[in-house]
């Protein structure tokens, strides 16, 4: 995806402002203040006219996370129903808005999680519908007296809005003696509750860390009661991934080059490290770098034509394989392996 020059404009100057927060104490914070106001300004602007079905639709059209979309339309289903109760004077039943995101890098949950914050603005339950994404680094400070002030700092842009902390866990690390992530929970907490009306949190990580990370403060299973499993993609999935960055960029596999394709996503290590989507993604790229050193190499490049421009081989996806690090086939096996360290 580009790049956002307005974005980057906005990230900068708030790393401006949290390094004088840091660095020049009370003497710096109306500076600080100023620059949170300018970033704002910066920050990109949800696309107001988007209606629930649209939203939908674009959840349904995500490959693979069929539970996934079965949990999300359950919950837009549910607060739908609780706000026209709200309407005709009855009571709503309690339930949490916050939410657990649990699963490995690449599997979709901060695409969800966007696609949520705009849901829940189209149903009138969030003014703005924007995505505020953060990690330990946007809350946590380095010095006594930062973290309460980079946590605050970081709620105030999420209000009305969706804010989503990435691999939450590590602001509970056990091995630290002296720790600021635990004073950011708590903040975070108070926040929560000061702002229950307008802003909606989603924590997401690993499985294992995040209960974990949940067991750390009475106040967090509390605060988030419903919990999304995110699973790993299948090689189907994965495939049908790689063939949609391909045709975003006006390129096709071959049939040959299907069949590699395959048999490198079924060699991969499904581990917690396994990038999922993102392993598809480099695979992809990587191919696109083999098919272009192939054209160069063959000397007619100038005279090649679109279909040799847009086609990408069983070569090229081999060449992608070898550079992640996958042994070519065996002869008559067809299968990839990935190489020993």
């Amino acid at each position: 995806m580009p790049r956002n020059p307005l974005e980057d404009a906005g990230r900068a100057l708030r790393q401006l402002g949290d390094r004088l927060r840091e660095t020049a104490g009370p003497e710096g914070e109306w500076i600080a203040e100023q620059l949170d106001r300018l970033s704002a300004r910066e920050e990109p602007r949800t696309d107001g006219e988007r209606s629930l079905g649209e939203l939908q639709a674009e959840l349904d059209g995500l490959v693979g996370l069929e539970t996934v979309k079965e949990q999300m339309h359950a919950l837009v289903a549910f607060l739908e129903v609780q706000s026209r109760r709200k309407e005709h004077g009855l009571r709503e039943a309690a339930t949490g808005q916050h939410l657990v995101f649990l699963g490995n890098p690449g599997t979709g949950k901060t695409t969800v999680a966007r696609l949520l914050a705009q849901m829940y603005r189209a149903m009138g339950l969030l003014r703005k519908g924007h995505l505020v994404e953060v990690d330990r680094s946007g809350l946590v400070g380095q010095f006594v007296g930062t973290t309460a002030i980079k946590t605050d700092r970081v709620v105030r842009r999420a209000l009305d809005g969706v804010l989503f902390i990435d691999e939450a866990y590590a602001l509970t690390r056990e091995e630290t003696r002296m720790d600021f992530g635990p004073e950011a929970v708590e903040t975070l907490l108070k926040r929560m509750e000061d702002h229950r009306e307008r802003l909606v949190v989603i924590v997401a990580g690993y499985p294992a860390l995040m209960h974990r990370f949940l067991d750390s403060n009475p106040g967090l299973r509390s605060r988030f009661s419903r919990e999304i499993v995110f699973p790993d993609y299948s090689t189907e999935d994965l495939a049908r991934i790689t063939n949609r960055f391909a045709s975003d960029l006006e390129y096709r596999l071959t049939e040959e080059a299907e069949a590699e394709l395959r048999a490198v996503l079924d060699a991969a290590r499904r581990s917690e490290s396994f990038g999922n989507a993102r392993f598809s993604r480099t695979v992809f790229e990587q191919a696109l770098s083999a098919h272009a050193l192939r054209l160069a190499r063959q000397g007619d490049l100038a005279t090649a034509g679109w279909d040799v421009l847009q086609t990408l081989t069983a070569e090229d996806i081999a060449a992608a394989a070898l550079s992640l690090g996958v042994e070519a086939p065996a002869p008559g096996r067809g299968r990839f392996r990935f190489r020993r360290p």
